[in-house]
């Protein structure tokens, strides 16, 4: 695998999801000069004491308080301890990495005023595999995510928990044996850290990608699971979705397409073939609409993965050694926590369509006898994927609960000095929620029309073919989940096609098999 080269220009969400999960980094040498440069005109304003928002003076309400020169390093070391309120579950490993490289691309930019050895120790530390243990709970999204950040900054100065080979430590017992050095912060550091979008984006990105893995997945569950109901393809008709243009159900709809092609168990095309229920001939219409959803904050992540986010910002010049130092609010996560909303009231009704059609599957008066009540021989005697039913229905209600838009709330901080915030990692964070919980759904979707896929072959004859993808799709499922005969134990089932659905697997074998361009990015 290639190292990856960062400069504070061309990061994208493939490039944090990679680093996430392993991949070596390196700082571009090309942005060495304007690093220096930013840094050189911070160092200028302390020698000449001139009044700079968290350079040399404090910080929030404390704004007006001037602080000495001699004082610029101990105040960045108290802003990062003072910060470091963090509470909650730890974020995982691959959030904490994605975390590191983010901010460490946003001060390569050279608007920060940091000495590139911070962006080297935090590159070090992903090469090393040191990753600092950061609390979920305690960002506002404006200023940035500080408290988070504080954590991460903790770490780099050698204060702060880590893993470190699969252990916990203190992190200069980590940077000991890795032959690493911990930071002393000096003017603007500190402060460089903490104030940025960093917790939004980073896990944002990552999301981002399972959200794209999480749509196509769902494509094929509902293509086996209109198979599994007898229905028709003729809503997905490329006729109908070019009156109206909207460009992600146009190729929500050849995507179903590509995965039925062939299919011998959909109903045929004639003049009893009339309508299917919402949640099978509007899958292109919903499903496109939420491929919009996660295209949107993708938009919205690949920006601001290459933006300056913190506060003041350094503007030097390539030609001179003129400089400005502006106190702006790039900080302010609304972007982020807009889009993860939007992206989560998708993705809610995402899971909605699966779990009803998971209950038309289950229930035979529902599906005219199509299947077998709760997908079982044995009606009464056993149960069979009734309650199965049940924790999709849990799992998508729990989603609306999650759904609520943090965005639309705010409250006042530091002294009412930061008076609006986004709110934009609780944005993220319930996303997160909502992604593993939809995930859990599309995978009972795809073990019930597995099961009533069986039920068909019974009255077919043994040589009609499932689609192109479907057939991939119901193969990979029966390598892991048999044919229910009799009540199993549910969930380590439920877990084994949830590991399907969130790792890839099932979404990666299915587009081999149909070689499918998809276009989600």
């Amino acid at each position: 695998m290639e190292t990856l080269l960062i400069s504070g220009e061309s990061l994208r969400v493939d490039d944090v999801v990679a680093v996430a999960q392993g991949q070596r980094v390196a700082l571009d040498e090309g942005a060495l000069p304007k690093i220096q440069r930013a840094r050189a005109a911070v160092d200028h304003l302390v020698r000449e004491g001139r009044v700079a928002y968290g350079i040399t003076t404090g910080f929030g309400h404390f704004k007006d308080k001037i602080i000495p020169p001699d004082q610029v390093r101990q105040l960045q070391f108290n802003l990062v301890r003072s910060h470091a309120v963090g509470v909650g579950e730890e974020l995982d490993e691959e959030t904490s990495r994605a975390m590191l490289l983010v901010r460490a691309n946003t001060l390569a930019k050279g608007c920060s005023g940091v000495r590139p050895e911070v962006i080297q120790l935090m590159i070090a530390m992903l090469n090393h595999r040191i990753h600092p243990c950061i609390p979920s709970q305690g960002s506002l999204g404006a200023s940035g995510d500080l408290a988070p950040l504080a954590h991460l900054a903790l770490a780099l100065i050698g204060e702060g928990d880590v893993i470190a080979q699969g252990q916990r430590m203190p992190s200069h017992l980590a940077f000991q044996h890795a032959g690493l050095k911990p930071l002393i912060l000096e003017a603007k550091e500190g402060l460089a850290i903490l104030n940025g979008t960093t917790l939004m984006v980073a896990l944002g990105a990552l999301l981002v990608r399972r959200g794209i893995n999480l749509i196509l997945t769902a494509d094929m569950a509902a293509a086996l699971t209109l198979e599994a109901l007898h229905g028709t393809d003729r809503a997905y008709d490329a006729r109908i979705h070019a009156l109206r243009p909207h460009p992600r159900q146009i190729d929500c709809a050849s995507f179903l397409r590509r995965l039925l092609d062939g299919s011998g168990f959909l109903r045929p095309r004639n003049s009893l073939n009339v309508q299917d229920p919402y949640t099978l001939r509007c899958v292109p219409q919903v499903h496109g609409a939420v491929r919009d959803a996660v295209a949107y904050t993708q938009w919205v992540v690949d920006i601001e993965l290459n933006a300056v986010n913190d506060n003041p910002i350094i503007l030097t010049s390539e030609e001179s050694d003129d400089f400005d130092v502006i106190s702006a609010g790039n900080f302010h996560g609304e972007p982020i926590a807009f889009s993860a909303d939007y992206m989560k009231f998708a993705l809610t009704d995402l899971g909605n369509m699966s779990e009803r059609r998971i209950a038309r599957m289950v229930d035979a008066d529902c599906n005219h006898s199509i299947l077998p009540m709760f997908l079982t021989e044995h009606g009464g005697l056993e149960s069979g994927f009734m309650i199965a039913q049940y924790t999709a229905a849990s799992l998508a209600s729990e989603n609306k609960v999650f759904s609520h838009p943090a965005s639309a709330d705010s409250i006042p901080s530091s002294a009412n000095t930061e008076d609006h915030v986004s709110m934009g990692a609780i944005a993220v964070r319930h996303l997160k929620k909502v992604i593993e919980h939809t995930e859990i759904i599309v995978a009972i979707e795809l073990m019930a029309a597995a099961q009533g896929i069986d039920f068909r072959r019974r009255e077919l004859p043994p040589e009609t073919p499932l689609g192109r993808g479907t057939s991939e799709a119901y193969r990979c499922i029966r390598e892991q989940i048999p044919f229910l005969t009799s009540d199993p134990i549910f969930a380590p089932l439920i877990e084994k096609a949830r590991q399907l659905v969130s790792s890839g697997t099932l979404k990666q074998r299915v587009e081999r098999a149909i070689d499918e361009q998809h276009g989600m990015g």
